[in-house]
């Protein structure tokens, strides 16, 4: 028997997959408080330097500047910017302050970055895990188009693939707990996707906020893109990178891809 899922949350009177309100993203708005303890910048360092890596061999001219879109809480940047000239764009205002915060050196700017246009241009662009937000194959591709435009000819645009079709784990749930003075918060994450016919996943975020021993419960809803593997060269060659380049993976079953504009 066919069905629309969507239909099954209406009946409960609830938001659906593809309704805004099902989007929270409250940690990207009034939970961001929560973001720098519950994933602090020093656990990015590992990751960002094999990215800086693979930037500085595969670009094709001395990398000086670099563009973040979806520069997030500004994490990454910490590291970025021990190597590169960083500027960084995000759509949330919220996060931008925890990255100027953290990064006063660097430049950030509010911005999406399907639709960004700055007159500079940059010997890198990246844009790490906030390419999950992407919900259609249109909107990864214009994410490419944005990074495509920053760049100089022979700059190098590098992003990673988190979840594909291919290894996403239906139903899957994590948690960990983290500690900052008498607050202790456990973080739960569950990814669920209620139409593998379609590009996107559920991922529902539930946070116990433990304050002197009060505990308080916050629930948050994000919705993601989910495309096969091959999508994200196909993609990148539409976007006009004349040379694409899969680079193996970051971390187990997370592809790394990179494009280098020629023209």
């Amino acid at each position: 028997m066919e069905y629309d899922v969507r239909n099954i949350y209406r009946t409960m009177s609830r938001p659906y997959p593809g309704d805004s309100r099902f989007d929270q993203r409250r940690l990207y708005g009034d939970l961001a408080w929560i973001w720098p303890l519950i994933s602090p910048p020093e656990d990015y360092v590992e990751e960002v330097e094999q990215l800086c890596q693979v930037i500085g061999r595969f670009a094709r001219l001395p990398v000086r500047s670099l563009l973040e879109l979806g520069c997030g809480g500004g994490h990454n940047n910490a590291t970025l910017k021990r190597h590169f000239s960083v500027t960084g764009v995000d759509i949330s205002p919220a996060m931008l302050s925890l990255a100027q915060s953290l990064n006063p050196e660097v430049s950030y700017l509010l911005g999406d970055m399907r639709s960004i246009r700055l007159e500079q241009r940059f010997d890198a662009v990246l844009i790490a895990d906030s390419i999950a937000y992407m919900c259609s194959e249109e909107d990864l591709l214009a994410a490419f188009r944005t990074a495509f435009f920053h760049l100089k000819a022979g700059g190098i645009f590098v992003t990673l693939a988190e979840q594909t079709k291919e290894t996403f784990r239906q139903n899957s749930t994590s948690f960990s707990t983290h500690r900052a003075g008498d607050r202790d918060i456990t973080f739960i994450e569950n990814y669920f996707d209620p139409d593998p016919s379609d590009t996107t996943y559920e991922m529902t975020f539930l946070y116990l906020i433990r304050q002197a021993g009060v505990l308080e419960i916050e629930t948050d809803r994000h919705i993601g893109g989910l495309f096969p593997r091959q999508t994200w060269p196909s993609k990148l060659r539409e976007a006009g990178f004349e040379v694409e380049v899969e680079l193996g993976e970051l971390a187990p079953q997370v592809p790394l891809f990179a494009g280098v504009r020629l023209r």
